[in-house]
């Protein structure tokens, strides 16, 4: 692992699921925050799970996250336990586990417990509970951030090594920057919503905490996929980006656009785009002032309804358990009309353009977070106020159907931690997470796309030679060095730029040559072979450890019509010599 703009993330020694559990509950002890709980499972009950973890390791089972502690969101179901959404009055057992859950649990992970939100996942403080406010993990008079707290501040406080939340207006995103941790927000639907209680059904996304990227992607990429019970469930479309190019452009906000920045978070976020430049990363200013417009339309339009129409009904009937402050915002829906909730679906669809054309420049934009670090008591003073400005980088992600990646950014002078988010259009996700790790030196990259195919490439498209930027412009991922078997053959074609043609001539009347195998989406694959020029052609490549892959290779006539250079063992050796 090399060191990033922020440096290393450290790994966490490798423990048995039963040594994490014993572990965990030691440290809840020890640590003593009841309020970040709604339902904590007895322990007993959770080591069983890792016992049963243990045993399916023993009978050979390949679990990725195998003895992975979570913290789940209490308004997402976990069959067994109450689901709440941190409302007494509103609660219910759950039958079914929600589809994200049950996929983690399928690949090892064990279910700690539930935790506190803001009720029915509204707010970015994570104040707004009857089950108590949840302090932050470090600085206990100073905000955890909403409505995902719970989940965020068991894995600040190393008792969970995940924390599965929600996020409509970037309940995944501010709780990471006010702990220094890493919230991945995938693209819409990405991650099914089944098993959910809606804030606004539309715009609602399963997300994930943990404290290095890594272990948020491994988890993100289990639970994404398609789900037959969730109606907006989204695939992996066919030409989705497996990779971000080498030379990164990011989109950074003019100084204008950052004017509800408190000064000690200005300061950090200057001083961190100046990090990321210098570690080689292209940085350009551009006006976001629209993207921050469409923002407001989350709580001070007629977009507000979708949170009346999830839970209004209910807040209704007055439960003692309300929140007046979250009973308030979903009341004021009752003002919206059906011309002005058309009027805004209009807005954003006009600034969706706006934003795909603001950043055909760029490989992502890089914000702020959040603005602030408020305490408690001011949070208290001034609920509303508050949070809509830490809203302000984040609520228009999903009303603009955009991913987000937010890191750590370099601390506040203070000493503060102060985030910042990598944002890409709809399923540009692994771009955003690569550009996240280039951040905070995590080397190599993880995967979180899981679909594409192989390709092999052994000359004018390897890394560093004229045509690999048709492989990045499709977003292709560098998979590794390859050699062939010994049954092929390479020449120097007669060609613009130069290349080399391979051929297979039969087992042993070669010798292995050197290439390089990326992985390409299926539509980038078939835009290469409708604009293959002569003589090459895509066929089955043999490599030496026994898989075969798709390859480039040429026609037989056209390399006996070229230079043999088949003792150079690879393209670049050859080229290597001629120099």
């Amino acid at each position: 692992m090399t060191a990033g703009v922020l440096g290393n993330i450290a790994a966490q020694p490798q423990r048995s699921p039963t040594e994490r559990v014993a572990a965990a509950y030691r440290r809840i002890a020890e640590v003593d925050r009841q309020e970040v709980w709604i339902t904590l499972r007895e322990e007993g009950d959770v080591a069983a799970d890792a016992a049963a973890v243990e045993q399916r390791l023993a009978e050979g089972a390949a679990l990725p996250l195998a003895g992975i502690l979570v913290a789940v969101k209490d308004n997402i179901d976990v069959a067994g336990l109450p689901t709440t959404a941190a409302c007494p009055e509103f609660a219910y057992p759950a039958t079914v586990t929600a589809a994200a859950v049950q996929r983690l649990v399928a690949a090892g992970a064990i279910v700690l417990g539930k935790t506190n939100l803001d009720q029915f996942a509204t707010g970015l403080v994570g104040t707004r509970s009857p089950y108590g406010a949840v302090r932050n993990a470090h600085h206990p008079e100073l905000i955890s951030g909403g409505s995902s707290s719970g989940s965020a501040v068991a894995v600040a406080l190393g008792i969970a090594d995940i924390g599965i939340g929600t996020d409509t207006a970037g309940s995944g995103r501010v709780p990471a920057a006010l702990h220094g941790i890493v919230g991945i927000k995938a693209t819409l639907g990405v991650i099914p919503t089944h098993g959910v209680i809606p804030a606004c059904a539309d715009y609602d996304a399963v997300t994930v905490f943990a404290t290095d990227l890594d272990r948020a992607v491994v988890a993100a990429a289990v639970m994404a996929g398609p789900e037959i019970r969730d109606p907006r469930s989204r695939s992996w479309p066919a030409d989705v980006h497996l990779a971000a190019p080498e030379q990164l452009r990011l989109a950074v906000p003019r100084a204008e656009d950052l004017a509800t920045l408190s000064e000690p978070y200005r300061e950090a976020f200057v001083r961190t785009v100046v990090a990321v430049t210098d570690s080689g990363i292209a940085t350009q200013e551009v006006d976001i002032s629209a993207l921050l417009d469409a923002a407001r339309l989350l709580y001070d339009g007629a977009i507000v309804a979708e949170r009346y129409a999830a839970v209004g009904e209910f807040l209704d009937t007055a439960p003692a358990g309300a929140d007046p402050t979250v009973t308030a915002i979903i009341d004021a829906a009752r003002a919206t009309t059906g011309p002005g909730f058309a009027d805004d679906l209009d807005t954003l669809a006009r600034v969706r353009a706006t934003a795909t054309a603001l950043l055909a420049d760029f490989h992502g934009l890089l914000l702020p977070t959040t603005t602030e670090h408020p305490s408690i008591a001011a949070v208290q003073a001034d609920p509303l106020g508050i949070n809509r400005r830490m809203g302000t980088y984040t609520n228009f992600c999903n009303l603009l159907d955009m991913a987000a990646v937010a890191v750590p950014g370099l601390p506040t002078a203070a000493g503060l931690p102060f985030g910042v988010m990598v944002v890409v259009p709809a399923f540009a996700d692994q771009v955003a997470v690569d550009i996240a790790a280039r951040i905070v030196g995590a080397d190599p990259p993880p995967a979180l796309v899981d679909r594409g195919t192989e390709l092999a490439v052994f000359g004018a498209h390897l890394r560093g030679q004229p045509l690999h930027w048709q492989l990045e412009e499709i977003g292709a991922r560098f998979a590794g060095e390859i050699t062939t078997t010994a049954a092929y053959r390479l020449t120097a074609l007669d060609t613009t730029p130069p290349k080399p043609g391979l051929v297979r001539h039969g087992d042993g009347l070669g010798a292995p040559i050197l290439g390089e195998l990326f992985r390409v989406s299926e539509a980038g694959l078939g835009r290469f072979l409708a604009a293959l020029p002569a003589p090459m052609a895509l066929t089955s490549i043999e490599l030496s450890d026994g898989r075969s892959v798709i390859g480039f290779a040429c026609t037989y006539d056209a390399a006996e019509a070229a230079t043999d250079i088949t003792s150079f063992g690879g393209w670049k050796a050859y080229l290597q010599r001629q120099n």
